[in-house]
């Protein structure tokens, strides 16, 4: 018996023993059924309680399994149809619905930016902070034509500008997001972060004639002499004639644009490499004085300082 139960009085007993079978007598306890949920502690002689798993919630709505981020853009045959399955998501799993569309930008051939720049991703894209990182991987799956892009993306009043918004007005771009293609010139590792030499680089197209189908010819005679007249030689004529239908192709063709940025790498990178153009997505530091000119110069030639955030290889496709 334990010390709290010596200390009740006698009179206090009988009052425990009728308020338990109080308790039985008016179904408040279930006193038949103790023996199933409750152990019994024979030193004490009172059950010690055995906590029991609270009952599964009940609601009408039913909870989403939670996607594998990297395996959910494998599920759907296409990217459109991975694009509506995330944002079914979107009512009851915010975090979840976010991380299936990105499984559906790396894992499929995703390319509907107008669908990434939608209402619905809207908030989305304000709040996420690998939100341009996203946008910047799905302008390089649609071929990497940046001003075309950024025009789509101002739209809809996303916070990306073009490398020469920053240099027209260093001080309203400072430590914003800028996107350009660009090809690496130079890379130098001497200092505690690697810098690499960009270019930037403008897309056109170059036209080409391309075959299709079967190509047929056709040879004939076209004259013949002989005789005596001619001394009982001959002399004949062939003609040929060649058929083919083609139809033309458009091959992508990138050029200089006139400037330049030195970009700022975390660590060292084998495949930003030189002589490959990237898309790629940096946030401005400023302009920096060339090392033919003086920092204390106005007119001192001067170069675009970017931090790296990320960089995506453009498909040879572009999509309009």
């Amino acid at each position: 018996m334990s010390t709290w139960m010596k200390k009740l009085s006698g009179a206090a007993r009988p009052a425990l023993v009728l308020l338990s079978a109080t308790a039985c007598a008016t179904g408040l306890g279930a006193c038949g059924s103790a023996r199933h949920s409750h152990g019994m502690d024979e030193r004490q002689g009172m059950p010690a309680l055995v906590k029991e798993p609270p009952p599964p919630p009940t609601s009408d709505v039913p909870v989403p399994a939670r996607p594998q981020e990297k395996a959910f853009g494998a599920r759907y045959a296409t990217p459109e149809q991975c694009e509506v399955a995330a944002r079914a998501l979107l009512p009851t799993a915010r975090d979840q619905a976010w991380a299936s569309l990105r499984s559906c930008v790396e894992r499929t051939h995703f390319t509907h930016l107008k669908s990434l720049l939608a209402d619905a991703w809207a908030e989305e894209l304000r709040v996420r902070p690998d939100a341009a990182r996203l946008i910047a991987q799905v302008v390089a799956k649609r071929g990497g034509s940046v001003p075309g892009e950024l025009a789509l993306l101002h739209e809809r009043r996303v916070p990306i500008f073009a490398l020469s918004d920053a240099i027209a007005q260093p001080d309203i771009y400072k430590g914003r997001y800028l996107l350009l293609r660009a090809q690496v010139a130079d890379v130098r590792s001497d200092e505690k972060q690697p810098t690499v030499w960009l270019v930037e680089q403008s897309l056109g197209s170059v036209a080409r004639e391309q075959g299709v189908g079967v190509t047929s010819r056709r040879d004939w005679k076209s004259g013949q002499l002989g005789g005596p007249a001619s001394g009982g030689g001959a002399l004949s004529a062939w003609d040929s004639e060649t058929y083919a239908t083609t139809v033309p192709r458009y091959d992508n063709l990138s050029d200089e644009t006139g400037r330049e940025a030195l970009g700022r790498l975390p660590g060292v990178d084998p495949f930003f490499a030189p002589g490959k153009d990237f898309v790629v997505l940096a946030r401005f530091d400023g302009l920096r004085a060339t090392s033919s000119g003086d920092e204390a110069e106005e007119d001192a030639p001067r170069l675009p300082v970017l931090s790296i955030v990320s960089y995506f290889p453009p498909h040879p496709l572009v999509v309009y």
